[in-house]
């Protein structure tokens, strides 16, 4: 049987499951959590701690069709002014909240289009978070870059404030594809972008391609890839686009019959890998790839690979903090987040409360399944010494946990004495794996292609 038909016997084509950047998933979050909880969970930091701070920009002057996430539009400033002085009043708040000593060992700001902030407001906002907390040592202050929506005055601005890490969107190069995607982005506009961000010293580049999207070939994606390649980016992200028309109402403007087939996405995403590999990049997990120089891979020789909401990090801090409308928190105790509308989030912190709406606080064996999940999703592998001393479980127990999945997918994972490990020709099935061991009902929620 070939590895194709044994992954499609498997159902690997079929298959909609968790992304798994938490565990739980998002939509397992219930109204547990509250302002008070929230609250709580940030007294409880140590003094002195280095912690993760998100912030959420959820405006855009374009709503491209392809985007899931929650944002809205606006070709005024007016309602982003707003905003910022909202953000400005729910770091303050933080700020009060937040022990003695406590230092940020990264800081994020994503959307949304963060850079469509004009240079005073970024500096405006950077100087909010300066006021509560200093950047540690090492520490990354990154932000998501729309090269449409890039100048040099605002670049400035993110350089002064301290931004190391500049993270492009790319999608595809292809006219069109980025028509039917609704994302007109010229490789002369992303080039000139990735040269204005090097000029200023920022050395470290991410970017982002979508495989799977409307009429994309081999063809259209090894032109797009090569093109990525020469641009030089420290790390890549390779994300499988995820049709939800039911959840997000603008990818409705795209044509389901144009998308490929599951099997032909698996092909894609073989193709870009390839030419990641070929061209020197470390492979880092399910879906992203980086320089052997650069943190993220440092982290993965190293066995301290994480993932969270942004997907793969190298970040070490126990505590992740978002701001903004829609944000998510993770704490040692859950997961924490806030209204996911602006208007909603917005009376909350100008009533004096932070916005909390939903949130999980861990119970039984979250804990537990939440860092075998972790385990898989980085390193492919399970150390089974690692867990039964950080978590006291029997060894015996767990060997139930590692056979129930092997049982699940019959001759694709290993188990030996070390634990449990998926080889190469398995990993497609990464995230099914990683289902095998979530305990919460999946029904409950709609999940994106296994590939």
């Amino acid at each position: 049987m070939t590895q194709r038909s044994q992954l499609a016997r498997l159902g690997l084509f079929d298959a909609k499951v968790p992304r798994y950047t938490s565990y739980p998933t998002a939509p397992h979050f219930s109204n547990d959590a509250g302002p008070d909880t929230f609250s709580s969970w940030i007294s409880q930091i140590a003094p002195g701690s280095a912690i993760s701070l998100y912030v959420h920009v959820p405006f855009c002057r374009r709503l491209c069709w392809f985007c899931a996430c929650r944002t809205q539009g606006t070709q005024s400033d007016d309602p982003v002014r707003a905003y910022l002085k909202v953000l400005r009043a729910e770091i303050a708040m933080l700020g009060e909240k937040l022990p003695e000593g406590v230092t940020l060992s990264r800081l994020h700001w994503g959307g949304g289009t963060p850079t469509l902030l004009q240079p005073d407001m970024m500096t405006e906002l950077a100087g909010a978070v300066a006021e509560i907390a200093p950047f540690s040592d090492d520490s990354e202050f990154s932000v998501e870059i729309d090269p449409n929506e890039i100048d040099a005055a605002r670049l400035d601005a993110l350089a002064a404030a301290g931004m190391n890490r500049a993270s492009i969107g790319v999608q595809d190069f292809d006219p069109e594809i980025q028509e039917t995607i609704g994302r007109p982005q010229s490789f002369e506009v992303t080039k000139q972008a990735a040269d204005m961000i090097r000029d200023r010293g920022i050395r470290s580049l991410n970017a982002d391609i979508l495989f799977g999207l409307p009429h994309q070939t081999n063809a259209r994606m090894t032109e797009s890839v090569q093109k990525l390649l020469s641009l030089s980016p420290d790390r890549v992200a390779l994300y499988g686009y995820a049709h939800v028309p039911w959840m997000a109402k603008r990818q409705q403007m795209i044509p389901s019959e144009a998308l490929p087939t599951p099997e032909a996405r698996l092909e894609l995403f073989e193709t870009a890998r390839k030419l990641f590999l070929w061209d020197g990049y470390d492979e880092i997990g399910i879906d992203h790839f980086a320089r052997p120089d650069d943190g993220m891979a440092k982290a993965l020789k190293a066995g301290t690979l994480k993932r969270n909401f942004q997907g793969y990090t190298d970040d070490q801090a126990e505590v992740l903090i978002g701001v903004g409308a829609s944000s998510i928190s993770r704490f040692p105790q859950g997961y924490a987040q806030n209204a996911p509308a602006t208007s909603a989030h917005t009376k909350a912190i100008r009533d004096g409360r932070f916005s909390t709406s939903r949130g999980h606080v861990f119970q039984g064996e979250d804990r537990l399944r939440g860092r075998l999940i972790e385990a898989l999703m980085c390193d492919f592998r399970i150390s089974s010494a690692e867990i039964t001393a950080r978590f006291g479980i029997a060894d015996a127990d767990l060997q139930k946990m590692y056979s129930a999945a092997a049982k699940a997918f019959p001759e694709m994972l290993q188990i030996t004495q070390e634990g449990l490990f998926i080889p190469e020709g398995s990993r497609p099935l990464t995230r099914m794996i990683a289902r095998a061991f979530d305990a919460y009902d999946m029904s409950k929620a709609g999940h994106s292609a296994a590939i």
